[in-house]
């Protein structure tokens, strides 16, 4: 089978990305796939995040393990769902699903009168939203693409990412005023219907155009079976996995002292400036990491190895930490803000994607939403509670909170390098194990 190879789109790829002519549509609408998702959430995050300085860090810390408790039980189902839901149905299904609980919740508003409460509600159920979402997708790019392909184009696809959260704030900042917040909730609603028929048109150039078809079953009738809760015990049992689990509550760690440093700084500032603030962070974080994914980070990988990837961002933390210890200002905290999300979405996030494709499906599947979504909110509440006991229990400030992140990002950093070597004896074994057979 031939393929094209004009194109500027085609040519712009193919020199930048390393992005081969038989790969460019199912790039591109993977590329639109991540790109309408996240601008759907970036349509809501600014207004989520205004929020919680109103709240005390006892309050948010209450709120991160009710976001925890929730997220754990739809794992749980989620599971069930993965070992007797087809494949086919699974992934548009979960969109579809968060797509009617946000027009539930726009007729909610409409006849609550306790904002207060609905607030708080919609707080935890964003962040639930927040990395269900995207966990499912890359599932789904890690089920699509061979290894040496999520190599080249992870990164790629990573970007669309960043363009959708570059988009995304751009409606509340334009139409809020005019339309109001609650209509947001109709508007990523509409936006996340659009991705359904994306994914069945990336099922047929799965095996049209990438010639795929030995990743894994026919997604027209494959179920992945099994036992639904799988997924946490091998988790548990898995060293591999459980080093990515340690890997993931070491960032969330990170960034959940962030988050309420700047949180705290925030509090002098009314909720609309905050808003404002927290906009403009968005946009240059996603202007970096648009930039660092297309050019740079498949380069990082390619040249420098998993291990010095995965432990990039953990040094520039641990520097940013110290210098936020001598100079515990508003300024310097959103400038490590910007820093760690930029440097997760373009480097960080895509590298920990590829070591998932080095593990079977029903892992894949099962274990990798338990690691996203159950690690990384049990992270977020019990970090929560660790600050605020820091911060309102031993009355420590921020120069000396800082010195303790350094310390957390320090061990970060080693687990980085470690992972890396476990990905590389991982690929020798399953080579050797399976020869050119694909996972």
């Amino acid at each position: 089978m031939t393929h094209p190879q004009g194109g500027i789109l085609a040519r712009f790829l193919k020199r930048t990305s390393n992005v081969e002519a038989n790969e460019l549509k199912a790039t591109v609408a993977s590329f639109f796939f991540v790109f309408i998702l996240m601008g759907s959430y970036y349509i809501l995050r600014p207004v989520r995040d205004a929020m919680a300085s109103d709240w005390s860090d006892a309050e948010v810390s209450f709120l991160w393990t009710l976001n925890f408790f929730i997220s754990t039980a739809i794992v749980a189902i989620y599971g069930i769902a993965v070992s007797r839901v087809r494949f086919q149905h699974l992934v548009p299904g979960v969109y579809g699903f968060f797509a009617a609980s946000f027009i539930i919740f726009y007729l909610a508003v409409s006849n609550l009168a306790d904002r207060t409460l609905v607030d708080k509600i919609f707080y935890v159920w964003l962040s639930v939203f927040a990395l269900f979402h995207i966990s499912v997708f890359w599932s789904f790019m890690s089920d699509m693409f061979n290894k040496e392909q999520a190599k080249r184009l992870f990164s790629v696809i990573a970007a669309g990412a960043s363009a959708g959260a570059l988009v995304g704030p751009s409606i509340p900042t334009l139409f809020a005023g005019i339309l109001g917040t609650d209509t947001l909730l109709l508007i990523a609603s509409l936006l996340l219907i659009v991705p359904v028929p994306l994914i069945f048109y990336l099922g047929r150039l799965k095996v049209t155009e990438l010639h795929n078809e030995d990743v894994h079953a026919d997604l027209s009738s494959a179920r992945i079976g099994g036992n639904p809760f799988k997924g946490f015990s091998e988790f548990i049992t898995n060293p591999y996995l459980l080093a990515i689990g340690l890997f993931i509550l070491l960032y969330t760690m990170i960034g959940s002292f962030i988050y309420f440093e700047q949180k705290n700084l925030l509090v002098e500032y009314d909720r609309a400036t905050r808003t404002q603030i927290l906009g403009s962070v968005d946009w240059i974080i996603n202007v970096l990491t648009f930039g660092l994914a297309f050019f740079a980070t498949g380069r990082i990988v390619t040249k420098f190895g998993m291990s010095f990837t995965l432990a990039l961002l953990p040094v520039f933390v641990i520097a940013g930490m110290l210098i936020l210890a001598f100079a515990p200002i508003i300024t310097v905290v959103l400038a490590l803000q910007v820093a760690k999300r930029a440097g997760n979405y373009a480097i960080t996030r895509p590298a920990r994607e590829m070591l998932f494709t080095e593990v079977d499906r029903e892992s894949r599947f099962k274990a990798k939403p338990v690691i996203d979504i159950v690690v990384y909110r049990g992270g977020d509440s019990i970090t929560a509670w660790l600050f605020t006991g820091l911060s309102q229990g031993l009355g420590l400030g921020m120069a000396a909170i800082a010195i303790v992140g350094a310390g957390i990002a320090a061990i970060w950093a080693f687990i980085g390098v470690y992972l890396g070597k476990k990905y590389n004896q991982q690929q020798s074994e399953n080579a050797k194990g399976s020869g050119v057979k694909k996972s």
